[in-house]
């Protein structure tokens, strides 16, 4: 279940100076400094956020401008776990995760335990105990390295918050030895152990330790002494005097979510099991929420972070050792100069199979230029004779005859803007990036429309009909404008070589793949030309108009869709049958 943090990380660090930090900051006495440190110390303790933030601001800046990076990240940390503290786990990530890089990027190694800590918290916090307590041993490690032992009583309150229901016995031995360790370095923290470990004897049932330490608990108070553990002592304290309503109705008020964990033990104390029940329901549900959903997920970045750092203090490591074993060395630098060369001669190839590249795609360019010129040539030479006879002041022909000579002129008129917008779009479709997918689109009636507009273009007599299996609410994800394209080019296609019969657009859907196809009963296609009609410019007959880049730009357009068109060369015909197939 999460747990409220109850620790103060090092608040008080500087009171007592570890070996790492050789003597006490010149600051340490100042009297800014120590009204700062306490209005933090206060605030958090409360709970006050409108009060907290400000103050630790305040703090922060005055530990930057003396330069003091350790007691910086110090308030870094106090500002996580307080957020931690007011269930906003998602800030509490955020401002972790960036405690680490920070940490990694300035190699600050003997302040790595930090990130460390506030990963154990977000552990805890998620229920993943025994990762948290690795996570507490590490720092324990770690300070110890450093020399920070007046930090260290913290870290043991941490892991005792983790084995306290697990294992009473292993949570009064940390408690012992975190007030040790504190009445040399950090005396400080000497009351909110001694505090921490009454309470512990209320969770093992021994009221009359409870009692005693209690009353300790009050001459501290009168004496002016706080803890973060005040509020559970007095819910407490009220429980072992049989208050049990009382006890339950503070905690719902002064604990947060702490409560859901102390009020099943009140109940249980008293004997009251069935609301002791209901109340470790509440507990439980109240564990679902969505905040534990994200951290769990995201945990994955401060733990990278902090492999990251591992990392590199392993390559570190490894590059010292290689700098002391000179026949190593020399030995590597004989294996560089061979990946060197063997590198160039790589390289070298590379270049020449660019350059060969290279020469093969400006030949295609050339050609494409040549097929271009001569495709719209063609048709130019056609409108410019035209033209001349249109100009002739002795022009004799009908009326019907001039009509067939604007129309002829209409037609290439039509066909060399068709070439010019075909070639843009096939340039355009030459990327290898996905295109943008348009979720829903009706399939059937868009078939219908593209259908509906090849009837104003097909021969007189030649019938369009559509053919489907799917339901007319059948939709796809795909991208509609290139769909609609692909499809347009076959039934144009269609079009222009049927001069009678019928043309058919057919749907159908197997399994994970759709299927559109185009019939036709016109001219056909030989089988052995099924893929050079795909081809740029491709001829069956010279003495014919080609293909152009139609069908080119169609396949193009079908396999940006992840998609294939074909034609079918099993079709009996008359005619001739392209299919495309999509992905559902």
């Amino acid at each position: 279940m999460p747990v409220r943090i109850l620790i103060l990380i090092v608040l008080t660090a500087l009171l007592a100076l570890s070996p790492a930090r050789a003597a006490e900051p010149a600051y340490a006495r100042d009297s800014t400094y120590l009204a700062l440190r306490e209005a933090v110390h206060n605030t958090f303790n409360q709970g006050d956020s409108a009060s907290f933030f400000p103050a630790l601001q305040k703090l922060q800046d005055y530990l930057l401008a003396q330069d003091d990076l350790h007691a910086y990240y110090t308030q870094r940390c106090n500002e996580i776990v307080f957020l931690m503290n007011r269930q906003n786990i998602v800030e509490a990530y955020k401002r972790a995760r960036q405690l680490s890089i920070e940490l990694t990027e300035r190699k600050l190694d003997k302040e790595m335990y930090m990130a460390y800590n506030m990963l154990g918290h977000i552990n805890r916090y998620c229920g993943n105990k025994e990762e948290a307590k690795r996570n507490f041993y590490h720092v324990i490690d770690l300070m110890e390295q450093a020399g920070y032992y007046e930090s260290m009583p913290p870290i043991y309150m941490n892991i005792v918050g983790v084995s306290i229901e697990d294992s009473p016995e292993e949570a009064l031995q940390l408690l012992d030895k975190a007030k040790a360790i504190a009445e040399k370095y950090a005396p400080q923290r000497v009351f909110d152990i001694e505090t921490r470990k009454t309470l512990s004897y209320y969770n093992s049932g021994d009221v009359s330790s409870f009692l005693e330490g209690y009353k300790r608990y009050r001459e501290g108070v009168a004496e002016g002494k706080t803890s973060v553990h005040g509020r559970s002592m007095e819910i407490y304290h009220l429980a072992v005097l049989g208050k049990t309503d009382e006890a339950v109705a503070l905690a719902r008020r002064e604990m947060g979510d702490e409560g859901g964990e102390a009020i099943p033990l009140i109940y249980e104390r008293a004997g009251r099991w069935r609301e002791a029940y209901d109340a470790l329901k509440r507990a439980a549900a109240a564990n679902d929420s969505i905040d534990n959903v994200v951290i769990t997920n995201s945990m994955a970045g401060i733990r990278d972070q902090l492999l990251l750092y591992e990392a590199q203090q392993e390559a570190v490591h490894m590059e010292l050792v290689a700098l002391g074993v000179g026949i190593a060395t020399l030995t590597l630098l004989v294996i560089a100069l061979f990946y060197v060369a063997t590198t160039r001669r790589k390289n070298l190839r590379l270049v020449e199979k660019a350059y060969q590249k290279a020469l093969e795609t400006d030949k295609m360019k050339t050609a494409f230029l040549q097929n271009v010129s001569h495709e719209v040539r063609t048709p130019l030479n056609i409108i410019n004779g035209f033209a001349q006879v249109i100009a002739d002041p002795d022009l004799t022909e009908s009326v019907d005859e001039r009509r067939h000579i604007a129309s002829l002129m209409q037609k290439n008129c039509d066909r060399v803007t068709t070439l010019i917008d075909e070639a843009l779009e096939l340039s355009a479709n030459e990327t290898t990036d996905a295109p943008a997918l348009d979720k829903d689109v009706p399939l059937v009636p868009l078939l219908r429309d593209l259908l509906s507009d090849s009837e104003a273009k097909a021969a007189e007599g030649v019938a369009l009909r559509f053919e489907s299996t799917l339901s007319d609410d059948f939709t796809v994800t795909t991208n509609k404008l290139m769909l609609r394209r692909a499809l347009n080019i076959l039934l144009d296609n269609a079009v222009k070589h049927t001069a009678q019969g019928h043309i058919t657009l057919k749907a159908s859907v197997s399994g994970t793949n759709l299927t559109l196809a185009v019939e036709d009963s016109g001219s056909g296609i030989p089988a052995a030309q099924a893929e050079h009609i795909f081809e740029r410019f491709f001829k069956i007959d010279d003495f014919e108009e080609g293909f152009g880049l139609g069908l080119p730009l169609c396949r193009k357009l079908i396999e940006r869709l992840s998609g294939t068109v074909v034609l079918d060369t099993a079709y009996a015909g008359p005619g001739a049958r392209f299919v495309v197939t999509l992905p559902v």
